[in-house]
């Protein structure tokens, strides 16, 4: 995990691959994320890496403002390629990519005391490499599993299941 994660993460079922969308559930201006690699996956021959609630991922913006989603609305000179841009954006190709949280999976998992849940939808929060929020609020639930990592996140959430 990152620095601002707390603890251990019991093994959940993944249920977001690479290449997966997700909605955003702050108020950062984004709409859908797209998933682009899982923090802490090592790698298995033709294995897609996966993420569950609670994971941090490298995303990119595809729906939603457009200075979360080009690299030429970005503040600053628009030629310098590759490199961190206002120390919590990094610049690939076209599209600027930045850390998130899963924070509802759709896939069931199992809780140690025995019971399944899942949520309506895949969602994912918007945050620096730190685990601080880019929003200031959460929209909808926030996954128990994510909210005991994510202390940030927890106290931004206005429900947690």
């Amino acid at each position: 995990m990152s620095k601002a994660a707390v603890g251990t993460k019991f093994r959940m079922t993944l249920a977001l691959p690479v290449g997966a969308v997700m909605n955003c559930a702050d108020n950062s201006g984004a709409k859908n994320l797209f998933v682009i690699a899982v923090h802490g996956i090592g790698a298995r021959l033709n294995r897609l890496p996966a993420a569950a609630a609670g994971d941090m991922v490298v995303a990119s913006v595809k729906k939603g403002k457009p200075e979360l989603r080009k690299k030429g609305s970005l503040s600053g000179d628009p030629t310098r390629g590759f490199g961190l841009q206002e120390e919590e954006h990094l610049v690939v190709g076209e599209d600027i990519v930045m850390p998130a949280v899963v924070v509802r999976q759709r896939k069931p998992w199992r809780r140690r005391d025995g019971v399944f849940l899942y949520f309506e939808d895949n969602a994912g929060v918007i945050v620096n490499p730190k685990g601080e929020m880019k929003g200031s609020a959460i929209t909808g639930p926030v996954a128990k599993e994510c909210a005991d990592i994510w202390p940030r996140i927890a106290s931004n959430a206005g429900t947690v299941v």
